[in-house]
């Protein structure tokens, strides 16, 4: 029987690339100069640390574009509000990935009232769709990137 994954991945080897080059990017731009402005990135987020809130605005555009340019999309970001000192501002991006159970729930249910021919399962973090023509899944495919999940989706192990 035809079926394939739903998933939400993205690569970290690119994410970490984007960083590294804000980071250079930060280094020569005229409006840091003498600023105490950097990235760092952990397992699953991205610290911005700046002097000020202007400088982690700037610094939110800048990574914004270098993980646009390496084509990762902007949907798995969930920025976190910016917390300021008197001379330090800080601001954590979480990146997501994974479907949560919640967003994965409203999809069966979707794909359901669509009144397609395929059936949907939840296994973990993923959704499996089957069904017995690969027109079906492709109608399918269709159906749910018509919707926004606020996540990135990516349709993947496609068999026949």
């Amino acid at each position: 029987m035809p079926s394939f994954d739903i998933v939400s991945e993205i690569d970290l080897q690119e994410v970490r690339n984007a960083v590294d080059q804000s980071n250079r990017e930060i280094g020569t731009r005229f409006d840091f100069k003498g600023v105490k402005a950097s990235f760092e990135l952990s397992e699953d987020k991205v610290l911005l640390t700046g002097e000020q809130e202007f400088h982690l605005q700037q610094m939110m555009d800048i990574l914004r574009q270098k993980l646009t340019k390496r084509k990762i999309d902007l949907a798995c970001l969930d920025p976190g509000e910016p917390v300021s000192s008197l001379n330090a501002a800080r601001q954590e991006v979480t990146l997501k990935q994974g479907i949560d159970s919640e967003s994965a729930k409203r999809m069966v249910k979707f794909i359901k009232a669509g009144k397609l021919k395929v059936q949907a399962q939840i296994q973990g973090d993923q959704v499996r769709v089957t069904g017995k023509k690969r027109d079906d899944l492709q109608e399918a495919i269709a159906l749910l990137r018509g919707e926004d999940w606020g996540l990135p989706l990516q349709f993947t192990n496609f068999r026949d």
